[in-house]
């Protein structure tokens, strides 16, 4: 009986595949088209030709159909036939388009396309607001292409990308699909649920591609694409843009288009160029053919992009609305070059159908429980664009590799070749089970040689053990570090095991323990690299230490959506440490080092603090308001949504100390947000407060410190959370603090206007920063710098110039920010 029912499903299943109008789209040459549009006539129900020219149009009921075709540059074609079974075959030929300028007065002076503009910029709102919520379904299909990759990057072997590369380190690696239905209510609520998705060569995967990466909208004033891309008929388009009248056309409805060139009016503002074609007299979007560098989009790594859509109209609706949309790439980093594809297709809307808010939660993006293991039986049946030969090459290919490569003998013979030591293997080593899903090894990194006043050139080693469980939604970790002093002659070690519980609340519990040289400020605000190169080239030892024994149990949770909890309870032991050594490259005759007293750089000997024990327990919140996520069968992804800010909360206790003057109680709060303003760059703030009780006496250590920067060497992307030419600890407080910074990044809004300037891709960025507690003068930072400095895609370097007051004019200082990645 069970045969029985599988033969009736999978014949039901091959019959629903026949249900098809398929066929293949040439020009006059019978050259393939890709990408044209083919609907129903008078519905949303349609798809797109692929690559090859190929179509299916997923019909299942016989009756007599209105089909039409349209691609830019071509004349569309309608075609009614009758259909009595399936699949129907129809293939079609379309033929260029006369895109003319006989009937167009040209003025030299004032190009008509500027008049077209400024009636579609008038009636852009309207037009936006006709859409105030729709049902759709929607399909897209990613693919990413990669030539001549090298064998190595950086040291590390690259492979063959799971398949993907040929003998001529060329081709696919990436492939992927979604089939899934879309709810949207007016201005920017989106739902997703994904039906359907497959990776080639990954079985158990989910596919990234979903409609909110690509739902560019550009009756809105400007569209998301890695920066805010202003967009051709945004309010302000005008100061952006120029545009030139190419020539007009009608569509099959009889409508006059207008081909526009959109033109930028300076190269590196975020704007787009290329053609915007517009309906005369209803000044809607009849589609866009748009190209965007990667220098437009703050993308380092691409080249160029390439975004088109097209709009079909429905009399019944009065509306334009997106059907396809493909977004193609050039890319290249690190010796790699490639270049992809996202095609998508819109197709069953059902316009203002009444939904509401209620309609809608914090989750966007939702995948049914199955949605990966559909079969190529369903793919066949629902996929509304043919794949490619290349691709359907692709799936076979990398499927039938999965297979062989989860497999047992072929995972013991990788790991076999790889677990082999080797003479490298000296400096680092990993003994690996594929099959079990587990690794061990250990690794001396070069960089662990590091120097200070303390302990003299360090020398670290690691050790690791980690096992996954359920396709990494759980783990195990181990891990252990040990460091040697070669001044202080001392071995410390530490170690910590971790244990991840799921991937939906992602909830952790770790354990940890040992013994480490740690700085004053937990939130260590002197690289130990820097503070190598700025003690033995500059005889600065801004980095100063105190010993700690400790064992900490740590655990966190997301309790619901957007609160997540971090509690811990710890025991240490802390003990003063002193300069060992006064080795140094360059010895200036005026400059001396300073003693690892905080509190006094002259306290040679005297330490900063008593040796003591305590218990310390911590309970922190952090709190994302209006966080949005990504739901998986067995994971969560939380989306930042920057309309909203953050809010961490904390309590911090410290009792049981071996001296009662050093216990104490802090509450503290902070609040941060980052946001785009329009097309005026970015805009973020942190502030923060707390207050001490019962902490007259406690150990320095436990202060509140702020982030100071004396070496005016910065790793970080944005100075949000550092006074920059502030001490490390002259500000250290146990009483009421405030602290807020605020930083804006143009992004090229004002030196972008600049002749000559515009062209080396300078962006400015301001800040403020503000120091307060008791019995305190409230210090003061102000900056202005220049950011994305370098050449080409190669933008490492920040330079600012800060000014500082404390009671009147403090002091100045350059500050200097390396980005590498």
């Amino acid at each position: 009986m069970t045969k029985k029912l599988l033969n009736i499903f999978l014949i039901a299943y091959s019959t629903l595949a026949l249900a098809q109008i398929k066929g293949n789209i040439t020009d006059q040459n019978n050259e393939a088209l890709p990408f044209v549009n083919i609907v129903i006539e008078n519905t949303y129900k349609g798809t797109t030709s692929n690559d090859d020219g190929y179509y299916d149009l997923n019909i299942s009921t016989p009756k007599t159909y209105t089909i039409v075709y349209s691609y830019l540059g071509y004349k569309t074609v309608k075609k009614t036939v009758t259909v009595n079974q399936f699949p129907y075959q129809l293939d079609v030929t379309l033929t260029e388009e006369s895109v003319s300028l006989n009937e167009v007065v040209i003025d030299s002076e004032n190009d008509p396309a500027n008049a077209i503009m400024q009636q579609a910029i008038a009636q852009r709102k309207a037009n936006l607001e006709k859409i105030k919520s729709f049902k759709a379904d929607f399909y897209s299909r990613g693919l990413i292409k990669i030539k001549d990759a090298p064998e190595k990057i950086m040291g590390q072997e690259v492979g063959d990308l799971g398949g993907g590369l040929d003998s001529t380190r060329s081709g696919i690696v990436y492939l992927s699909e979604t089939i899934s239905h879309l709810q949207f209510l007016s201005p920017d609520k989106l739902k997703e649920k994904i039906t359907a998705s497959k990776i080639s060569g990954d079985s158990n995967g989910f596919s990234f591609n979903s409609a909110l990466d690509v739902n560019f909208n550009f009756y809105n004033n400007s569209v998301n694409f890695g920066n805010e891309i202003i967009s051709p008929i945004a309010n302000n388009a005008f100061s952006y843009y120029r545009y030139k009248l190419e020539g007009i056309f009608y569509d099959d409805r009889g409508n006059l288009i207008n081909k526009i060139r959109v033109i930028p009016k300076r190269v590196n503002d975020p704007v787009f160029s290329g053609f915007i074609y517009i309906v005369e007299d209803q000044w809607d979007i009849y589609a866009l053919e748009l190209d965007l560098t990667g220098v437009q989009a703050r993308i380092p790594m691409v080249d160029i992009i390439s975004l088109q859509q097209s709009f079909s109209y429905s009399e019944t609706d009065d509306i334009w609305a997106r059907i396809s949309q493909s977004i193609d790439f050039k890319y290249a980093l690190f010796g790699i070059k490639g270049e992809g594809r996202f095609t998508a297709v819109y197709s069953n809307y059902e316009f203002n159908s009444g939904l509401t808010r209620s309609d809608f939660s914090r989750e966007i993006v939702a995948f049914e429980k199955e949605a990966n293991k559909k079969d190529s039986i369903f793919w066949n049946a629902i996929r509304p664009v043919p794949l490619t030969s290349e691709e359907r090459t692709d799936y076979v290919k990398k499927d039938s590799i999965q297979v062989l490569r989860e497999s047992k003998p072929y995972l013991d013979s990788i790991d076999n070749v790889r677990n082999k030591f080797k003479l490298g293997s000296i400096l680092g080593y990993t003994y690996q089970n594929s099959h079990k899903d587990y690794r061990l090894g250990y690794d001396i990194p070069l960089l662990g040689v590091q120097f200070n006043t303390v302990q003299g050139y360090t020398a670290n080693a690691n050790v690791f053990y980690t096992k996954n469980y359920d396709d990494f939604n759980r783990f195990l970790s181990v891990n252990g570090n040990l460091q040697y002093g070669f001044s202080d002659e001392r071995l410390r070690a530490t170690g910590a095991i971790t244990y991840k519980f799921n991937s939906i609340s992602n909830s952790f519990l770790s354990l940890s323990g040992g013994v480490s040289a740690e700085q004053f400020n937990p939130s260590n605000p002197i690289s130990p690299l820097i503070n190598s190169v700025s003690t033995l080239f500059f005889e600065d030892n801004y980095i100063k230490l105190y010993d700690k024994s400790y064992l900490a149990l740590n655990y966190s949770e997301e309790l619901f959506n957007g609160f997540r909890l971090y509690a811990g309870l710890s025991y240490e032991r802390r003990k003063a440490l002193f300069n060992t050594t006064d080795q140094t490259f360059i010895n200036e005759e005026n400059d001396v080092y300073t003693s690892n007293n905080p509190l006094n750089e002259t306290a040679f000997g005297i330490a900063p603090f008593e040796t003591h024990n305590i218990v310390k327990g911590t309970i922190d919140a952090r709190i994302n308001f209006g966080q949005e996520y990504l739901s998986y069968p067995d994971a969560k992804y939380n989306v930042s949504n920057d309309d909203y800010p953050t809010l961490y909360l904390g309590y911090e206790k410290g009792f049981g100390a071996t001296d009662s003057d050093y216990n104490f109680d802090q509450i503290k709060a902070s609040l941060r947000q980052s946001f785009n303003i329009k097309d005026k760059g970015r805009f973020m703030y942190n502030v923060k407060a707390g207050t001490f009780f019962n902490a007259e006496d406690i150990a320095f250590m436990d202060y509140q410190h702020f982030n100071g920067n004396q070496t005016h060497v910065s790793t970080e992307g944005n100075y949000t959370n550092v006074f920059n030419n502030l001490d490390y600890y002259s500000a250290s407080t146990n009483d009421t603090y405030f602290e807020g910074h605020v930083e804006h990044d143009f992004n090229g809004f004002l030196l972008g206007k600049i002749p000559l300037l515009n062209k080396l891709n300078f962006n400015l960025v301001v800040g403020a920063h503000l120091l307060a507690k008791p019995d305190f003068s409230p210090y003061q930072e102000y900056s202005v710098g220049i950011d994305n400095i370098g050449w080409g895609k190669w933008r490492f370097l920040r330079v600012d110039y800060i000014r500082s007051y404390q009671s009147g004019f403090q002091s100045d200082a350059i500050m200097f920010g390396l980005k590498f990645f």
